[in-house]
């Protein structure tokens, strides 16, 4: 795909050509499907044996949300983040969330030109397209709190001036949810700013030998050369949005939401957020599916990295392995599934 200069896109014309200015830009399904294929196949060769987590990874870039890596240390957070990263040819920083790191190290800070004899705003790491936060919950509430308005509105507010972000704007969070020492827990209202929360859980066999072969002779994140540029992840971004949801599944999704907020076990269900969320999430993956509609498997293969950390279960409800997987899948087997007409859906 040609470069573009990205304050002229317009968005969707009614034969869903992406339009740059006054000239649009084929963006099919087929294409979008493959350039998906290329993303996921050039993060598999850093990040070996967990395809599920790479697609995961891809569909919240595409769909534009953020992501929030959650798993035991070791198992590849950090290199999931950089590796998604590289494979996009775009402004990317890394912040390593300690206990004394400032908002305004985050943010930015406006510093006193002498010359000039006023402020002059220096902007942060949290002004790149890409944006790796290390180990997030090692950083105070008040630290945390910075991101909310850059990860909802796409924008920071410093001494009473806001500055607006990059597109596209991603952020890649990391957290060891075993290890509470020295930790703040993410609240809800953080938590619900993450469009997906993943894990990536530990690779198989084979993958782990290949891991062995690759990773002892050279580090392949230093070779990684970038597949896809913002202007494609713009042009993904812009399918999506003009995926066809019919009523049937939005009725679906709304079903799934108050399911949640009914059940006995659950003390807070899904928010409207979250619903919107669901409905994104599902149309970035018929997207990379090579389809121009959202199915039921759409719904449901994205529901467990969009809904399980929103939910918060009752006491006696939060025991054992996984309570909210367990609830949300319940959820899913009792919640009607609708049955959609052939043709257009």
């Amino acid at each position: 795909m040609a470069r573009m200069d990205l304050g002229a896109l317009t968005g969707l014309d009614p034969d869903g050509a992406l339009m740059v200015g006054e000239h649009p830009v084929r963006v099919d399904a087929s294409g979008a499907a493959r350039l998906f294929e290329e993303i996921v196949d050039n993060i598999a060769r850093v990040v070996q044996g967990n395809d599920e987590a790479i697609r995961l990874s891809v569909t919240c870039l595409v769909a534009g949300g953020h992501l929030l890596v959650e798993d035991v240390p070791g198992v590849g957070k950090t290199s999931l983040g950089k590796a998604l990263s590289a494979s996009v040819s775009c402004r990317h920083r890394r912040i390593q969330f300690t206990s004394d790191l400032l908002p305004s190290d985050v943010t930015g800070v406006s510093v006193f030109d002498a010359t000039k004899t006023s402020f002059e705003f220096r902007p942060g790491p949290i002004f790149a397209n890409i944006v790796l936060g290390d180990e997030i919950n090692r950083t105070p509430p008040k630290t945390q709190s910075a991101l909310l308005e850059s990860m909802e509105e796409r924008q920071v507010t410093v001494d009473g001036s806001t500055y607006k972000l990059p597109d596209p704007f991603m952020v890649i969070a990391t957290q060891n949810p075993i290890e509470h020492e020295g930790t703040f827990p993410l609240p809800l209202s953080q938590l619900d700013r993450f469009l997906l929360r993943i894990q990536i859980g530990y690779p198989d066999v084979e993958s782990e030998v290949v891991m062995l072969e690759t990773h002892g002779v050279n580090e392949p994140l230093e070779t990684l050369k970038p597949v896809a540029t913002p202007e494609d992840v713009i042009a993904l971004a812009a399918r999506a949005r003009a995926v066809h949801v019919s009523p049937l599944i939005q009725r679906y999704i709304v079903q799934i939401a108050n399911a949640t907020r009914v059940h006995p076990s659950v003390v807070l269900g899904m928010s409207p957020r979250a619903t919107l969320a669901l409905q994104r999430a599902a149309r970035a993956r018929a997207v990379l599916e090579g389809r121009e509609f959202v199915a039921p498997d759409d719904v449901k293969a994205m529901a467990p990295s969009v809904i399980t950390h929103r939910l918060e279960l009752r006491a006696a409800a939060g025991r054992g392995r996984s309570p909210v997987k367990a609830v949300l899948d319940e959820l899913l087997r009792q919640v009607p599934v609708p049955d959609l007409p052939t043709g257009r859906r």
